[in-house]
């Protein structure tokens, strides 16, 4: 069998070549596996010709042509082959509020490329829901992110005195401010994980929170973070999957998140969950998580087990079945 996986432009940003790259890992010791990355990384009219045709011309035509996110519109250039979609999330939809372009994201980014796929994956359940609220199909399958084999329980003694806590992300999403109100005159360290603007450090500051931040890291210095951090802050606002909470659950870190879906599908409860829009609740949460050892340590031992479900064997399985579907149906 031959797969080929289509990416988004290279200077869009990595997260999805990243879980998509574990996944092609252990998809090639079962098939022929190759990639391509679009040539623009803009959503314009222009650019979806341009990217659709770039598409059709390093088209598969023998095996499998797997659409790995956020360019569902080269579909367009990939009509009459052998087609997988997968979808993370709709915050492309989600956060327009301009009906013109609302419309022209749903038409190119959903509506056709659903019509035109012969299966369609989605991250979450979450995800999956979502989708059919916009348009009804049964193409629809879910199998969630995997985790990369790299990340491996680390034991560590937990910093009681002034704990580092790992804050992954600066997007609008990650809720960053709140959390540093929320940690004001907790003894801690935050390491925050994303490049954050001279407004956000001025922040920091005046709440007198000791802080250090990091950012265009290799994926070995982002596993490293993970070791060397004592809490794993994922409180995010909005997500259409979440690996920072597997990846600290992995690593044996214990993590507070978002009661939000899809986060509370992927952490199978064993995290510290809060109510990421009230300050108070998460304060609360990591004031629990570090006075309470017993606690803790049962959310670490809860969160080993969940990850299982996400090993890449597991989920490479899965995607394998539904290549061997497409395939079948001639």
């Amino acid at each position: 069998m031959e797969i080929k996986y289509f990416f988004r432009h290279k200077s869009v940003g990595f997260s999805i070549q990243h879980v998509f790259g574990t996944l092609m890992t252990e998809m090639e010791k079962r098939a022929t596996v190759d990639k391509t990355h679009m040539p623009s990384s803009r959503s314009m009219p222009w650019d979806v010709v341009r990217n659709s045709v770039y598409a059709y011309k390093h088209r598969n035509k023998k095996g499998i042509n797997h659409i790995s996110g956020h360019v569902h519109e080269i579909l367009l250039g990939l009509i009459k082959q052998k087609t997988i979609l997968t979808i993370h999330d709709l915050v492309f939809i989600d956060n327009v509020r301009n009906p013109v372009k609302r419309l022209y994201k749903w038409l190119f980014w959903l509506y056709l490329p659903i019509k035109i796929a012969d299966k369609v994956t989605c991250i979450s359940a979450h995800t999956k829901e979502n989708v059919l609220r916009h348009i009804k199909t049964d193409k629809i399958t879910v199998i969630h992110n995997p985790l990369n084999i790299r990340y491996q329980y680390a034991q560590k003694a937990f910093r009681l005195s002034k704990p580092v806590i790992l804050h992954v992300g600066t997007g609008w999403n990650k809720n960053l401010k709140r959390t540093i109100t929320a940690l004001k005159d907790t003894p801690c360290h935050l390491r925050i994980l994303g490049k954050i603007d001279e407004d956000m450090k001025t922040y920091l500051h005046k709440a007198k929170i000791e802080f250090s931040n990091v950012y265009n890291l290799s994926d070995e210095e982002v596993r490293q973070e993970y070791i060397d951090c004592d809490i794993v802050s994922f409180p995010s606002l909005y997500e259409g999957f979440g690996m920072p909470i597997i990846e600290g659950q992995a690593t044996g870190r214990v993590v507070l998140t978002s009661r939000i879906k899809p986060l509370t599908e992927i952490s199978g409860n064993a995290v510290q969950y809060v109510d990421p829009t009230d300050v108070n609740s998460i304060r609360m949460g990591f004031e629990k998580i570090i006075k309470d050892e017993a606690y803790r340590e049962g959310l670490i031992r809860m969160g080993l087990k969940n990850i299982e479900r996400f090993r890449v064997k597991e989920i490479a399985k899965q995607y394998l079945e539904i290549y061997k579907e497409v395939m079948n149906n001639g």
